[in-house]
C-alpha cells in the first residue's frame, strides 16, 4: 500500500513538473490545455517541443505538434498498454490507419472493425475524440506527418514512407469517403442567416456575430488564425471612403489586423490585413461590452455570461459555426469553419472582384488553390451552362 501511494505521489509530481515546463511556451499552447498535455505527454515529449520553440518554429505549426504528440501518446497507450515508442514499427503506423480510417458500412456489419470499443471510450473520456464516425483523411495524415517530423527531430528514422503505410491509407481513405474540409462554402447568403441566428443581446451573441463578421470580412480567416487573435495584434488607421471613386462617400471606420506568421507565411513574413466598416464596430462594440482591453480577442463565455481570459480553441470556432447554422435551420454536416474561407473568395468571385485583390486579402499563397473558386463561379454565371435551359 505505502508503495502504491509513493509510486502514486512520484507520477503526480512527474505531471506538476511538466506542467511547469509547459509554462515555458505559454504563449504557444493553451492554458486550458496545458495540464492535460502534462498528463499526456513524457519528459521527452517536453523537451522536444521546448528545443522546436527556441529552433524558431511558428506557433501554429508548434501547437498542432502538440497536439497531435498528446493525441498519439494516449493513443498509443490505450492501443498497446506501452508509451508511445521512437522510432514507431511499421506495424504501430498501420494500426493507427486502422484505428481511424474505416469503412462506416463495415462498421454497421462488423462491430470490431475499426477502432476497438476500449480505445474509443478511454480517448472520448479524455476530451481526445468527439467525432462518432472515423477521422477526417487530413487529420489522420496531419498525424502521421506530426509524428514523422517529431521522429525525425529525435534524430531517428521512420517506416513512414513505407509502400504498405502509403498502400493502407489509399485504401482507406477510399473507405472512408469522407470529405477534408466544409461541403459547402459560406457566403454572403449563408453568412446573412448566421448572423440573424445569433442576433439576440446576450454576451455570447455579440462574440459569435463578431466572430462570424470578423473571420469572413477579413479574408475568410482559418479558425486557428481567429482562435489566436490578440487586441494587441489590432491597429486603428484612417477612416476610407464606402466608394474609393466619390470624394462625397460617407467615410467607414478601418483597422488592420496582424496576423503575424500564418500557415503559409515564411519565417520572417508578418502577415496582416484590413477590416473595414460594419466588422469594425462590431469589433469594438464587442471588445466594449465584454471589457477585453488585452490578451485573446474571442474567449469562452460560461453558462451564466462570464467571460474567461483564456481564448476559443480552433474546434470551438468549428462548433460554434455548426451550432449557429443549426440554429438558422441549416444542415451543420454540410458546413465548418474552413467554409469561411472558401465562401470568402466564391463571393468575391460572383462580385467580379480580381482574384489577386482578393488574394491580397485572403492571403492565399496558391494561385491554383484559390482560382479554384473563381472556376466555378465563372461556370455557375457563364453562358456555357446554358445552352439548353
Amino acid at each position: 500500500m505505502v508503495d502504491n501511494h509513493r509510486a502514486a505521489g512520484s507520477d503526480s509530481q512527474a505531471v506538476h513538473d511538466r506542467a511547469e515546463q509547459l509554462d515555458a511556451l505559454g504563449a504557444i499552447l493553451p492554458f486550458d490545455r496545458r495540464d492535460q498535455l502534462a498528463a499526456l505527454l513524457t519528459d521527452d515529449d517536453v523537451a522536444t517541443l521546448k528545443h522546436l520553440a527556441a529552433e524558431g518554429m511558428g506557433e501554429n505549426t508548434l501547437r498542432a505538434l502538440a497536439s497531435d504528440l498528446g493525441y498519439l501518446e494516449a493513443w498509443c497507450r490505450l492501443a498497446t498498454g506501452s508509451p508511445l515508442p521512437w522510432p514507431a514499427p511499421e506495424s504501430l503506423l498501420l494500426k493507427f490507419v486502422a484505428h481511424h480510417l474505416w469503412d462506416p458500412v463495415k462498421r454497421a456489419e462488423d462491430p470490431a472493425h475499426g477502432m476497438p470499443a476500449d480505445v474509443e471510450v478511454g480517448l472520448r473520456a479524455e476530451r481526445l475524440l468527439r467525432s462518432p464516425g472515423p477521422h477526417a483523411p487530413g487529420t489522420v495524415q496531419r498525424r502521421l506527418t506530426s509524428w514523422s517530423i517529431l521522429t525525425r527531430w529525435r534524430g531517428l528514422s521512420g517506416a513512414f514512407g513505407a509502400p504498405s503505410l502509403k498502400s493502407a491509407l489509399r485504401l482507406a481513405v477510399r473507405a472512408s469517403n469522407r470529405p477534408r474540409k466544409s461541403k459547402k462554402a459560406v457566403t454572403l447568403d449563408i453568412l446573412t442567416k448566421l448572423l440573424e441566428a445569433c442576433a439576440g443581446d446576450r454576451l455570447v451573441d455579440a462574440r459569435d456575430r463578431t466572430l462570424l463578421l470578423a473571420a469572413f470580412a477579413s479574408g475568410g480567416r482559418r479558425r486557428s488564425e481567429v482562435a489566436a487573435l490578440r487586441v494587441e495584434d489590432l491597429a486603428d488607421e484612417e477612416p476610407v471612403r464606402a466608394n474609393p471613386a466619390d470624394e462625397n462617400s460617407p467615410p467607414l471606420p478601418c483597422l488592420s489586423i496582424r496576423l503575424g506568421r500564418t500557415k503559409t507565411a515564411a519565417a520572417d513574413d508578418d502577415e496582416h490585413v484590413l477590416l473595414v466598416g460594419r466588422p469594425v464596430t462590431a469589433l469594438k462594440r464587442w471588445l466594449a461590452e465584454a471589457q477585453i482591453k488585452d490578451g485573446p480577442v474571442f474567449r469562452r463565455i460560461d453558462q451564466w455570461g462570464n467571460v474567461d481570459r483564456r481564448a476559443l480553441t480552433p474546434q470551438s470556432i468549428n462548433l460554434i459555426l455548426k451550432a449557429r447554422c443549426e440554429q438558422a435551420g441549416l444542415d451543420p454536416a454540410l458546413f465548418s469553419a474552413h467554409g469561411l474561407r472558401s465562401g470568402y473568395l466564391t463571393e468575391a468571385a460572383n462580385r467580379g472582384i480580381p482574384l489577386p485583390e482578393a488574394m491580397q486579402q485572403s492571403l492565399h499563397k496558391s494561385v491554383t488553390q484559390a482560382a479554384s473558386y473563381y472556376n466555378n463561379a465563372e461556370r455557375k454565371n457563364g453562358r456555357a451552362a446554358r445552352l439548353i435551359v
